[in-house]
């Protein structure tokens, strides 16, 4: 059922592409009421219009700031019709219903991306605007709302059929609070020193990208070319998993690629870090992102720079290191500042988007119940450990090869536990490590006995997994039976 338009408020910023509904409506009888330019606007129209403040009382005051925020106004938007009250009240204190608001919102993310002065930006805060948009998007079932430039081609389409029903007014308060909610979005995001960082492209050439945020609150970049979105999804996964290592139990050294880790190990001293990083494999490591928790010295940066990467992150440089590392104009260079890791994680998804919190699950040997009779060595413990939190930041389905408190290799994003196995023993020997005395670990539980066997056979000693298969015990029974040791931690780490 629809209602005929009888009365109009109408204020915007944006006047391109409004003159076809404007026309409409005054052909159709519609009382128009607006305020400052929008009413010089329709009046050069020869339409007639009514002051908004001819109905309030008051003219527009505080430079602008306040123009239509008053009961007379509000109350003709948020009047229920079909409430006796509601209508008594707005005949005592003779107000005019408005049945259509038409109502833009002051160029605010337009303003910031312009770099204009902090006065600038704050004065395009919308109050009214907001205000009377949320009125009559509430109230849609007497009072339709065009909030946005971006529908005034919708409305007319609508208009022209004589009435807006309510399908259609329920479609613009739809629009409508999407419209108020992203403008608070993009204010608040400003507040919080966010800002839109426009990237070279995004995935591939073909595909626009645009990063949000405030990269300046993460790190400092000392030298290079712009980060790409690519090169932010590998800081991103490298700073991840980074986060997870101690940096007072020693120095560790991350080498990622395409979101994975291909070379960890954490040492002493950050040349050895460095050095078994890179023995994980140097193929993968070419262009490449680095990332360390221990400063960068002259003699690990003079080794760094004989691979091509793409981006090196550390808390701090030697001045020397600087200026090995800038031989090459295009290599980024970064010193880590403070990093938040945001929660929940959002990801688009069909028509909306899933959200969940971040896997900050970190299981040490306190967490680990042995399952066999054989229980890992110390030193077996402290690289099931280590494996966890690799495990942890790897695509699924995932296998982790550790030994030493190094990355041995990974199976990574298989479609079954076995090729990921497979795929991290024949990496691993492929680069020369042997495996005996290694230990793995899973991302899920192992739904039969063949990954333990073909582990066992390779020479892996210790595992860990989260348990759980109704099978579980076929697997313990193998460790048993060929002297491994097994732990369950209880919880999955999948990584889709």
């Amino acid at each position: 059922m629809g209602e005929q338009i009888q009365s109009a408020l109408i204020s915007v910023f944006y006047k391109d592409g409004l003159e076809p509904s404007i026309r409409e409506l005054h052909k159709n009888g519609v009382t128009l009421y607006s305020t400052g330019g929008t009413r010089k606007f329709i009046e050069d129209m020869s339409i007639p219009c009514v002051a908004v403040e001819n109905v309030t009382g008051y003219p527009s005051i505080l430079g602008g700031r306040v123009k239509t925020l008053h009961p007379k106004v509000f109350g003709g938007i948020l009047a229920r019709r079909e409430n006796a009250q509601d209508m008594e009240e707005i005949s005592q204190y003779e107000i005019p219903l408005f049945d259509l608001v038409i109502v833009d919102l002051y160029p605010f993310s337009e303003t910031v991306s312009a770099g204009g002065s902090e006065a600038d930006i704050i004065e395009k805060i919308d109050i009214g605007g907001v205000s009377l948009i949320r009125a009559a998007a509430k109230n849609f079932q007497h009072t339709a709302i065009v909030a946005n430039k971006d529908d005034y081609a919708y409305f007319f389409n609508q208009l022209q059929t004589g009435n807006i029903d309510i399908s259609t007014r329920k479609e613009l308060a739809k629009r409508a609070f999407k419209t108020t909610a992203n403008y608070d979005t993009q204010i608040g995001k400003w507040f919080s020193g966010d800002k839109v960082y426009p990237l070279r492209y995004g995935e591939n050439p073909h595909q626009k990208g645009e990063f949000h945020g405030n990269l300046d609150a993460a790190f400092e970049k000392l030298q290079g070319k712009e980060l790409s979105y690519n090169n932010l999804l590998d800081v991103d996964s490298a700073l991840c998993l980074l986060n997870d290592f101690d940096p007072n139990t020693g120095a560790t050294f991350i080498i990622v690629k395409h979101n994975n880790a291909c070379g960890v190990a954490t040492r002493n001293y950050i040349d050895n870090a460095w050095k078994d990083a890179l023995a994980c494999d140097p193929v993968s490591a070419f262009g490449g992102v680095l990332a360390t928790n221990r400063k960068i010295t002259s003699e690990v940066a003079a080794e760094i720079d004989k691979l091509f990467f793409e981006v090196l992150l550390a808390p701090e440089y030697d001045a020397a290191a600087i200026e090995i590392l800038s031989a090459k104009k295009n290599r980024i260079v970064i010193k880590t500042l403070e990093v938040h890791l945001k929660t929940p994680t959002i990801r688009t998804v069909l028509n909306g988007e899933l959200l969940q919190e971040r896997d900050l699950a970190l299981e040490t040997r306190v967490n680990m119940t042995p399952t066999t009779t054989k229980t890992p060595t110390d030193s077996e413990f402290a690289d099931l450990e280590f494996a966890l939190k690799m495990v942890k930041h790897t695509k699924s389905n995932t296998i982790v090869l550790v030994k030493n408190q190094q990355l041995l290799a990974s199976g990574t994003g298989q479609t079954s536990r076995v090729d990921a196995l497979k795929q991290a023993i024949e990496k691993a020997s492929r680069f020369g490590f042997d495996l005996d005395g290694a230990v793995m670990a899973s991302d899920a539980f192992f739904p039969f006995p063949d990954c333990v066997e073909i582990a066992d056979k390779a020479g892996i000693t210790a595992v860990v997994q989260p348990g759980g298969s109704i099978k579980d015990q076929e697997s313990i029974d193998y460790c048993n039976a060929n002297g491994m040791a097994m732990v369950t931690t209880g919880i999955r780490h999948f990584k889709h």
